[in-house]
């Protein structure tokens, strides 16, 4: 008896038994309820394959899919000074951001790197909504503005994905002066007569929206992104009345003026090499597979009068 119990039976468990699936494997559509493969979907950029719902993406992945060959160098950012206000809420400020640096496994909310997209050399940074929402604290100030300096100094166009709440609360009145701080960031740009392109993710709000995210010379939004000040909820709260369909959706912002383009992010790349090179006078980029990268940082001169601009 104690043979069965000890072996046969366990034996006969082991073979039969179900074998449990992570949980890794599958994501559920927050839109229409698809169960997505995780590998299908990191290969159309968490794009729901169902319905098109676009999922948050980090910025690394995103880097990775924008730039050729996933090649990209970071761009070093200033570190602010930690906890200036001595906040505390429900918890520390450094307690909030050290669980957000465990659960993205990043430093901060923005992503600030140089590389080439269709062999054209751009900087360009990303948020991470994932990060504290995103939210703009002077370490997103800080940011910008590093990314404005990079692409001054290698003569490259500027590309920002945005994505965040609005302001970093903890940060008080010095997270509110990162707006003027990074309108002079975008200000320098122009002066030096560099492209300045805005692709607005969801959501894009508060300040994040009253300041860079609206100053660019292309601004282009992923589909049904909420693009906004103050949110629909907090209108409708004040003017008690109900707000049309899909108000402060990219798609109705478009109708309206304030987009120039809704595009899905698998053609994102596409479009955006396009459009940076045609700012620039470049020819039409070469399509099909191209080699590495060189090593050597490609610069592009300001146009001339006629508009022409020789890259180097």
């Amino acid at each position: 008896m104690n043979w069965i119990t000890n072996y046969v039976r366990p034996r006969i468990n082991s073979i039969f038994s179900r074998r449990e699936t992570p949980e890794n494997l599958w994501k559920k559509c927050d839109e229409c309820g698809t169960m997505l493969f995780h590998r299908e979907l990191s290969e159309n950029l968490n794009v729901c394959t169902s319905c098109g719902h676009h999922m948050n993406i980090t910025p690394r992945d995103r880097f990775n899919a924008l730039f050729d060959g996933g090649v990209f160098v970071e761009v070093s950012v200033p570190e602010p000074q930690a906890d200036p206000l001595s906040f505390r809420d429900q918890k520390k400020y450094p307690d909030r951001m050290k669980a957000a640096q465990r659960a993205t496994g990043e430093k901060e909310a923005m992503l600030v790197a140089t590389g080439e997209i269709g062999r054209t050399p751009i900087v360009a940074a990303a948020q991470d909504f994932s990060f504290m929402g995103g939210s703009m604290g002077m370490y997103v100030g800080n940011a910008i503005i590093a990314a404005a300096e990079e692409a001054v100094k290698l003569r490259r166009p500027l590309i920002i994905f945005s994505a965040a709440g609005g302001a970093r609360m903890q940060e008080g009145i010095l997270s509110l002066m990162q707006m003027p701080r990074t309108t002079v960031a975008v200000q320098m740009l122009k002066e030096a007569k560099l492209p300045y392109i805005v692709v607005l993710t969801h959501p894009t709000t508060g300040g994040v929206t009253a300041s860079y995210a609206m100053l660019g010379d292309v601004h282009i939004s992923e589909p049904n992104a909420l693009i906004c000040f103050a949110g629909p909820r907090v209108i409708e709260q004040t003017i008690r009345e109900k707000l049309p369909e899909g108000f402060q959706r990219a798609e109705y912002l478009l109708d309206h003026g304030m987009l120039d383009r809704v595009t899905p992010r698998p053609q994102m790349r596409d479009e955006l090499i396009s459009i940076t090179r045609m700012l620039l006078g470049l020819p039409p980029a070469i399509k099909g597979e191209l080699p590495p990268p060189s090593d050597e940082p490609a610069q592009i001169e300001a146009p001339d009068s006629d508009g022409a601009t020789p890259e180097k």
